[in-house]
């Protein structure tokens, strides 16, 4: 909105608030990527309950979902999109149904025990997920802050192939990096090498270059998708 003389008006200013749903939605997707790999010990343990595959694959699904949909919505973020709010808000509601369901199922299966710890992990991420959509609420002053519509986002489909191919790449650099970086450490230090010891110790420097390297390139490269001069709305 511009006013009479055709200039812009001044936007309030930020107190930081803007920045707590993109800080929250950057946990809750590191959070995903560590659900995935701390589910790969389980997959193939096929002594569990149906019940317990179930939750395990229906959780892996989610936590596929929301790393390329929280890519997606970072681009938005750094790109200062109007469009954010909205689509933030849309996340956080189905993350929310999500956690709701995933509890009651929890609640109502014999296989699973009680947990109030658990409870109140999923009550906390419910907390602060209602948190953010009302510091995005319409007029409030982090909504302010995103309110960029002389320009159009890139489509949805090209932010998605660009987070894909930058985890990719960033994986693979980042794996192969590690490993490298550890069998420097492991011989720079004289680790000890017994029953392959220097080896697993290179082998998870090369894991955790692989996550740190997945999720940089992923945000990487919808940084670049979402710098790049995007079209003029009409």
């Amino acid at each position: 909105m511009t006013s009479s003389n055709g200039q812009t008006p001044a936007r309030r200013p930020d107190s930081g608030l803007s920045f707590v749903p993109p800080g929250w939605l950057v946990f809750v997707m590191a959070w995903s990527v560590y659900g995935l790999i701390s589910a790969w010990r389980v997959v193939g343990d096929y002594g569990l309950p149906d019940s317990v595959f179930y939750l395990i694959y229906g959780g892996l699904a989610v936590d596929i979902i929301t790393i390329l949909w929280g890519l997606y919505l970072l681009g938005l973020a750094f790109g200062r999109s109007a469009r954010f709010p909205r689509h933030f808000t849309i996340w956080q509601i189905a993350t929310i149904i999500w956690l709701l369901a995933r509890q009651a199922y929890v609640l109502t299966i014999s296989d699973f025990v009680f947990s109030g710890q658990a409870l109140a992990v999923t009550a906390a991420e419910i907390a602060i997920g209602i948190l953010c959509i009302y510091l995005l609420r319409r007029g409030s002053e982090a909504d302010s802050v995103y309110a960029n519509p002389e320009t159009e986002s890139p489509p949805v489909v090209v932010s998605i192939l660009a987070a894909l191919l930058g985890i990719i790449l960033g994986a693979v650099i980042g794996a192969v990096g590690g490993f490298f970086a550890g069998e420097g450490i492991a011989e720079a230090t004289d680790m000890s090498c017994f029953e392959g010891g220097c080896g697993y110790f290179a082998l998870f420097i090369g894991l955790a270059g692989l996550v740190v390297g997945a999720i940089g390139g992923g945000l990487f490269a919808v940084w670049r998708v979402h710098r790049r001069k995007r079209k003029p709305v009409a």
